[in-house]
């Protein structure tokens, strides 16, 4: 299994992001990295591209991979800009429009010209058949074979290539929708995909459920076919390790289970950093921390308390408004709490209406790119700012693999900036870093409040490639105290993988009162749910006994909403209907200040998750701080506090032992990334080669 360290060959990992993919190679104690320009046409060419490197960087062979974890951004993009199949919908007669009625409110109150969130499937592809369950199951109309195959004959006509079903109750009673599946299967032939809801999002409120299943099946043929080709290329290659898929909530899965579902991967990327800073909090004990991952298209930010990611199951898809939650595509899946904008190093700035420095979220990816990547991008970014400010070396970027051009940089943040602006120098630059350092600021305060924590007590841990030029900044901004920059910070979702464990998370709805608590009935329940996630992890177990982690969302009858309570490890008893009313109302209190005594309770919602374990942690181990040595080279950066230019020395990471001690304003350059040290910090070596970045008292 790839994260308990049983394994003893090389780990290979890969991340696709919207502008670059990470490659890392871990073996016989050292670490290799590369990163290669995303190939959005063909992905795979970019991840074998970066795995030949890395092979002819360590010496290592084909033979020699252990294990391949891969992360990537295909199912989210394809949903964003709607690239994924054609999609039909089959629901129950009366059904056909929730996907468009959503939740029945507006999101945005005092909007009057506000832009409904376009559904999924547009009303000519969705479909409803006669035939309906009873809540308790019982059959109140048969199913309608007939009109599903008269459906089936007009998808054809309407060239639909997957078909979600959706039906009422199907989450607890699925032999309507199953025989409807089959149905439409049988008509349709082997290259229509048939995604059944009660498969891919067994839980209640329809409007949910239909969306995550729609999704799903918009995805499914674009995912499998890249990810088996995926796998054909590496086998050709020579590499026939197992793959393993990392889902947005923080566990990885197998390529197979990740083609069936592959709406559990459209936070992968993401969830590998926030999984790299969960690591790093348990190996350096730190209690709270918010996670900070730039790349090249979005930032993403995380809250972790006392060593594990805050976890939801519910995310939104393609927001229309960027900051408004019921916005988007709802879809119902276990993945890490984050905030994430379109804030990355590939952020395209402009003057808007209000002659304002504007940043994002549109970004130029890594075709045509930043300006000063000279392959055809023309509008500035913020990559192209970057180099303005001296914050990235035009000739070492992404260690070297990509030679920068300055003066294509300048003249385009001159001509849509700094001319219309009245700006000179590096001010237009600078107005770029700041305004897109403002916006990640903004939305870390406000994903803070929303969770009742202090943003300024918590550590920062900044990864990804444009993160540690930011970070101190960003610090400044939010008033934090203390920073750490990985080693490795440049690639660090694509670390993050081989730090996850291979765990599968299975939900489903069925209600329970907890008077005249029916234990021998959960148990049960329980038991079907543990046997269908080990189906999927069994195999990377090795004999050995997974960990389970079980819980169950609560609320008082009549209420909403739920909230997760943890259930015992061991088999339940009726006496336990009691102990779990306890335990609920202990944490209601906790987040909403009262109980009500005398309202029953029930659980709505069953999880169970079962792991192969995690790799063990190493706790740092303390060193004497001493003076860095010589700096390679200096270079001007600019300063944000003075608002000029300042000398600055340049520090090679690799050759800052542990201890190193580095006085701000610095530069400490490594191959995927470097950290921009200001005035305002310090910056020392632990003894894991984490940067650690203090703020001065004087």
């Amino acid at each position: 299994m790839p994260a308990s360290g049983q394994s003893t060959g090389a780990r290979l990992a890969a991340d696709i992001g919207g502008t670059f993919t990470d490659v890392v190679l871990e073996a016989d104690g050292a670490r290799h990295s590369t990163k290669v320009l995303t190939t959005a046409e063909a992905p795979e060419d970019g991840v074998i591209d970066g795995i030949g490197r890395l092979l002819a960087q360590s010496g290592k062979q084909p033979g020699d991979i252990a294990v391949f974890v891969h992360g990537t951004t295909l199912a989210t993009n394809a949903l964003i800009e709607r690239k994924g199949a054609t999609v039909g919908f089959v629901t129950t007669e009366g059904f056909r429009d929730i996907l468009e009625m959503g939740y029945e409110k507006r999101f945005d109150h005092y909007d009057l010209m506000i832009d409904a969130v376009p559904p999924l499937v547009p009303r000519p592809l969705r479909h409803t058949v006669g035939g309906r369950l009873a809540a308790d199951g019982s059959e109140i109309e048969p199913l309608d074979e007939a009109r599903l195959a008269e459906i089936a004959a007009e998808m054809t006509r309407q060239g639909v290539e997957a078909v979600a079903v959706g039906f009422l109750h199907a989450y607890a009673h699925s032999r309507h929708e199953a025989r409807a599946a089959a149905v439409l299967e049988a008509h349709l032939g082997p290259d229509v995909t048939v995604c059944k809801s009660h498969e891919v999002c067994p839980e209640i409120r329809e409007y949910e459920r239909f969306s995550t299943t729609c999704a799903n099946a918009a995805v499914r043929p674009l995912m499998s076919g890249y990810l088996h080709r995926m796998q054909t290329r590496l086998v050709a290659m020579g590499i026939r390790a197992p793959v393993y898929l990392m889902m947005s909530g923080g566990g990885l899965t197998t390529l197979e289970n990740a083609a069936r579902f592959p709406i559990r991967l459209v936070e992968s990327g993401p969830a590998g950093g926030a999984i790299l800073a969960s690591h790093i909090a348990g190996e350096c004990g730190l209690d709270q921390v918010l996670s900070f991952d730039m790349g090249g298209t979005t930032a993403k930010i995380c809250l972790i308390s006392h060593g594990e990611p805050e976890r939801a199951r519910k995310f939104e898809i393609a927001r229309t408004y960027r900051d408004l939650k019921g916005s988007g595509w709802p879809v119902r899946i276990p993945v890490i709490e984050m905030v994430e904008i379109g804030a990355g190093g590939g952020s395209i700035a402009r003057i808007d209406a209000l002659n304002r420095i504007a940043v994002g979220p549109d970004s130029a990816g890594s075709s045509p790119g930043p300006v000063s990547y000279g392959l055809g991008g023309a509008a500035p970014t913020v990559t192209d700012a970057n180099v303005r400010l001296g914050k990235i070396d035009p000739a070492y970027f992404a260690g070297g693999q990509i030679a920068l051009d300055e003066a294509a940089a300048d003249a385009a943040l001159m001509r849509d900036i700094g001319q219309p602006l009245g700006l000179e120098g590096a001010w237009p630059a600078a107005g770029i870093a700041e305004m897109v350092e403002e916006n990640m600021a903004n939305a870390a305060r406000v994903h803070a409040i929303e969770r009742g924590k202090d943003i300024g007590a918590c550590t920062m841990i900044a990864f990804g490639g444009a993160a540690p030029l930011h970070v101190c900044r960003l610090a400044d901004k939010l008033g934090i105290e203390r920073i750490v920059v990985p080693k490795g910070a440049g690639v660090g979702s694509a670390i993050g993988f081989l730090r996850a464990p291979l765990a599968y998370e299975v939900t489903r709805s069925a209600f329970f009162a907890l008077e005249g608590f029916d234990a021998g009935r959960a148990n049960a329940l329980i038991g079907e749910m543990e046997a269908d996630a080990l189906e999927v992890i069994e195999p990377a177990l090795g004999g050995a006994a997974p960990t389970r982690s079980r819980i169950a969302d609560m609320r008082y009858i009549g209420q909403g909403h739920e909230i997760p309570v943890p259930l015992p490890d061991r088999a339940l008893e009726p006496c336990d209907g009691q102990g779990l009313r306890e335990a609920f109302e202990a944490l209601y209190e906790r987040v909403y200040g009262l109980t009500i005594p005398s309202m029953g309770v029930e659980i709505v919602t069953w999880s169970v998750t079962l792991s192969a374990g995690r790799p063990a942690m190493t706790a740092a181990p303390a060193v004497e701080e001493a003076p860095a040595g010589t700096p390679t080279a200096t270079r001007d950066i600019f300063d944000a506090q003075l608002g000029a230019m300042v000398r600055a020395p340049v520090h090679d990471r690799d050759g800052l032992a542990p201890g190193a001690r580095v006085e701000g304003p610095a530069i400490i350059a490594e191959a995927e990334t470097s950290t921009i040290v200001t005035g305002a910090f310090a910056a020392r070596v632990d003894g894991l080669g984490n940067l650690v970045l203090d703020r001065r008292t004087a």
